[in-house]
C-alpha cells in the first residue's frame, strides 16, 4: 500500500504541524510517515482496555477516503490483518472510521526496519555476520508460514500471499523482536484469487514467474526471502539495474553473483540454500516457507542469533 515504512520508529518524530491533537479515541503524538495510501502516527488510546498505551495509527488519505477502491484496499488489509496472529507479524489492534476517516490501530515497534539497518550497514561497510543473517530470515520465513496456512474464524483457508516482502517491510524492535508488517497487497491476492497476475511491490524482490505474468503463489513470498538473505550476507542486491526493466530482465535470469565470490567466509551450506531459494524454477525452490526456515536452522548458532544480541547490535549501529 505503499507506506510499508511507516511502522520503523524514528530517533526524533516530528510533530504533527497544525493537525488535531485528538483523533476519536487516539491523541496523535507525531507523525511517523506518510505514503501513497496512508499516513501513519505515533498516537496514545484515550480510553477502554488499552488506555494509555501507545501504537501506530494508520490513516487513509482524506483524498482516497470517497474512492471506494480505496477504501475497499484499505478495510480488506485490516480485515486481513486481524486474522493473522502469529509472534512475528506485526498486530493490528482495532480498526474502524472516525471523523469520516478510515484507520487502523496496530502495535507500535519501536525499532528499525531493515531497510534502514542494510543502508547504515553499507555507510559503515559493515557486514553483518552470518548467524545474524539467518535468525533474521528465519524469523521472517516463520511469518510467512503463518500468513500462508492461515485460515478465517470459519476455518476457510486465506490463501495469502504477502506480495511485498522486502526490508522496508522487516521491522527489528529494540528488544530484537522480527516483525512482518504491511498485509495490504495481500489483501488482494487472498480475496480475489483473479487479480492474482501482475506485479505488485518492490520490482528488486520479485520473483521471475511474478515478471512473466504467471499465477502467483506463496513461493513469491520464499522468493523474495532469498532476496533478502542475499542481502544481508552480501550488503549487495543478487539483481540490480539502472531501470526496473533491466533488474527485471536480470532476475528472469536467475543468475546472480555466487554469494562466496562475495564473502568467502559464507559456508557452503548456506549458499547451497541460497541458491535453491532462489531457483528460477517455483518447483525446484523450498517446498514452502516453513521447509526453507527448517533448513536454516541448523546452520546458524542459536547462542549467537539472538534477539537480544541482534538489539545490541541494532543499538550500535543507530549508535542509541
Amino acid at each position: 500500500m505503499g507506506a510499508g515504512v511507516v511502522f520503523a520508529a524514528v530517533a526524533s518524530p516530528k510533530a504533527e504541524e497544525g493537525a488535531t491533537t485528538r483523533f476519536g479515541n487516539f491523541e496523535i503524538l507525531s507523525r511517523i510517515g506518510r505514503g501513497g495510501m496512508a499516513e501513519v502516527s505515533l498516537a496514545r488510546v484515550l480510553s477502554g482496555p488499552r488506555k494509555g498505551q501507545e501504537v501506530a495509527l494508520k490513516r487513509l488519505l482524506p483524498d482516497l477516503a470517497k474512492n471506494p477502491q480505496y477504501v475497499d484496499l484499505f478495510c480488506g488489509e485490516a480485515d486481513l490483518s486481524r486474522m493473522l496472529s502469529h509472534p512475528n507479524i506485526v498486530q493490528v489492534y482495532e480498526a474502524g472510521a472516525a471523523e469520516d476517516t478510515y484507520y487502523i490501530a496496530m502495535e507500535r515497534i519501536d525499532g528499525r526496519d531493515l531497510g534502514q539497518i542494510l543502508a547504515r550497514c553499507r555507510e559503515r561497510r559493515i557486514v553483518l555476520p552470518v548467524d545474524f543473517a539467518l535468525f533474521l530470515i528465519h524469523e521472517l520465513l516463520q511469518a510467512l508460514a503463518a500468513a500462508h496456512t492461515a485460515t478465517s474464524p470459519t476455518g476457510q483457508f486465506l490463501n495469502v500471499v504477502h506480495c511485498d516482502v522486502s526490508p522496508s517491510n522487516l521491522f527489528i524492535s529494540r528488544l530484537g523482536e522480527v516483525k512482518l508488517g504491511d498485509f495490504g497487497i495481500a489483501k488482494v491476492w487472498a480475496l480475489d484469487p483473479s487479480k492474482r497476475k501482475g506485479l505488485w511491490g518492490k520490482v528488486h524482490y520479485a520473483s521471475p514467474e511474478m515478471l512473466r505474468g504467471e499465477m502467483v503463489l506463496p513461493q513469491v513470498d520464499t522468493w523474495a526471502a532469498g532476496v533478502m538473505l542475499y542481502e544481508l550476507l552480501t550488503l549487495c542486491r543478487p539483481f540490480t539495474g539502472r531501470k526496473a526493466e533491466d533488474i527485471a530482465r536480470e532476475i528472469v535470469r536467475a543468475d546472480p553473483i555466487p554469494i562466496r565470490d562475495l564473502r568467502p567466509e559464507v559456508p557452503e551450506a548456506v549458499e547451497r540454500v541460497v541458491s535453491m531459494a532462489l531457483h528460477p524454477q517455483p518447483a525446484r525452490r523450498f517446498a514452502d516457507a516453513a521447509a526453507f526456515a527448517d533448513a536454516l536452522r541448523p546452520l546458524y548458532d542459536a547462542q549467537i542469533g539472538t534477539p537480544l544480541a541482534i538489539a545490541s547490535v541494532v543499538r550500535g549501529l543507530f549508535a542509541a
